[in-house]
């Protein structure tokens, strides 16, 4: 038995995973987040002799923190840490699982401010372009990879929301599909020719071959058969960014920040590309014309004699 089983092991971590599955509607990768963040700080709590949930102090979370800032976590890391234990303790103290709220004044350095890295567009051309010639050898894989990438970058979409569509989420007549966002929303989403005629090539020579008994209705597959995992959607970017000249290594969240990206860029309303990305917020989509202007700085500096 480790060290941390006897707060990890305690009731009320499995009622807050529970809430969050079935309340809040978080991902498993969510909720695999928390899960963990929880567990580090039971391996800390269990170190300081703690032995329930009930017993933690403010003292006890700040020292945490402290630890993980010495040992040189990123701000992003202790903030994110910072935020899932006063999301626990929140919900603990609600539901009377723990006597007082031991989070209610815990603060965490604010998260820096970082552009996102992204291609230009001359990149996620070559980039996909490069799948192309890899899907000539018409291999069911090649097919597959070259139609999930043309709709990660024509559409914006999350990994999850990628390896989450069914066949029938996809129009190829209007060119829009029915994607099933954070918190369970829903929201339709279109993707151009491109994407459509590599959708075609797969769902047409690629995932006959590879569907098996256990397929179900899942728009990708593996190459076993079964629902894409969400690593291999992750390793397949990675792979063929590498093959791209000059390309920065992204994963499928940066074909998310470039889609965003060109499409500020060309003069699509930020209104329109908050809705096509399923942000909550229009201040997260607004980060996309921060990265249009500081690209327009860099060119301007390169470029013009006076800059």
């Amino acid at each position: 038995m480790t060290k941390h089983s006897a707060l990890t092991d305690q009731p009320v971590v499995a009622g807050y995973e529970r809430h969050l599955r079935s309340e809040r509607g978080r991902s498993p990768h969510t909720v695999r987040g928390y899960l963990t963040d929880l567990q580090d700080l039971a391996d800390h709590l269990a170190g300081a002799g703690v032995g329930t949930w009930g017993e933690v102090t403010l003292a006890d979370l700040r020292s945490w923190l402290a630890g993980l800032d010495a040992a040189g976590a990123s701000r992003a890391t202790v903030a994110r840490r910072s935020a899932a234990a006063r999301g626990f303790f929140g919900w603990a103290f609600r539901t009377g699982a723990v006597p007082r709220n031991p989070a209610s004044r815990l603060v965490a350095p604010k998260r820096a401010k970082t552009l996102p890295d992204v291609l230009r567009q001359d990149q996620a051309t070559a980039l996909l372009d490069i799948a192309a010639v890899a899907a000539d050898d018409a291999d069911p894989v090649h097919l597959r990879d070259r139609a999930m990438l043309e709709l990660l970058y024509a559409s914006g979409i999350r990994v999850a929301e990628l390896v989450g569509l069914d066949i029938d989420d996809v129009d190829r007549t209007e060119l829009v599909m029915r994607v099933v966002g954070k918190g369970d929303k829903e929201r339709t989403v279109p993707f151009g020719r491109p994407a459509a005629e590599a959708l075609e090539a797969w769902l047409g020579s690629g995932r006959p071959r590879l569907v098996v008994a256990g397929s179900g209705p899942a728009l990708f597959l593996g190459a076993r058969g079964r629902r894409v995992d969400p690593r291999v959607v992750r390793e397949v970017v990675h792979r063929l960014l590498r093959e791209t000249p000059g390309a920065p290594d992204l994963g499928p969240h940066g074909l998310r920040h470039s889609a965003a990206t060109h499409l500020v860029e060309g003069g699509a309303d930020i209104r329109l590309v908050q809705e096509l990305l399923g942000h909550a917020s229009l201040a997260t989509t607004q980060v996309y014309t921060h990265v249009s202007v500081e690209r327009l700085r860099r060119s301007f500096s390169q470029a013009h004699p006076r800059a």
